[in-house]
């Protein structure tokens, strides 16, 4: 009930900036830093699934296809399983959380993950970086940092149309 009185004050106010909004998005309208912490949120989940991936695929002495599609599988479910957890907390049955976490980040981790493995396999040198050289995390953390600069703005034009994270924050 108190969701629906939130929503309901958030749709009739004209103060855009007030902190009844608590950083979210206004439907139609979404700020910069809502599109910056949904995209960090996305980001996290990626990377940990990224590294794993890698950590995992070196490990085992795999090359570099099957190392990258490691870190890409992994890199979405963790993605997704961060939404996931934040939707399940909020009491959302198990299926529906998962609709929620699939509309809410498919786009965004797709971006991410076209952007961050993009600069990685074009880096000169990157692909055959092991865990333990210095360029391995170097070109890890641009990757990354490209992958965020550029998703946020597809997170913003996402939330601003009712989507992405804007599904997610209907259950907080």
């Amino acid at each position: 009930m108190e969701h629906h009185a939130h929503d309901q004050h958030r749709h009739e106010s004209h103060d855009h900036h007030g902190p009844e909004h608590h950083g979210h998005a206004r439907q139609g309208r979404a700020d910069w830093a809502t599109a910056a912490r949904a995209t960090l949120h996305c980001l996290t989940g990626c990377a940990i699934g990224e590294v794993l991936g890698m950590v995992i695929g070196t490990a085992l002495g795999w090359g570099n296809v099957p190392t990258m599609a490691l870190a890409i599988a992994l890199a979405f479910l963790f993605g997704y399983a961060f939404t996931l957890r934040g939707v399940l907390a909020a009491g959302v049955g198990f299926r529906a959380a998962v609709r929620v976490a699939l509309a809410a980040d498919t786009l965004s981790i797709t971006v991410m993950e076209l952007i961050d493995n993009g600069v990685i396999a074009l880096w000169p040198g990157a692909m055959d970086a092991h865990l333990s050289d210095p360029m391995f995390w170097t070109v890890l953390a641009i990757a990354l940092a490209a992958a965020f600069v550029i998703t946020v703005p597809v997170n913003r034009w996402l939330i601003g149309r009712g989507k992405g994270h804007a599904v997610v924050h209907r259950y907080h």
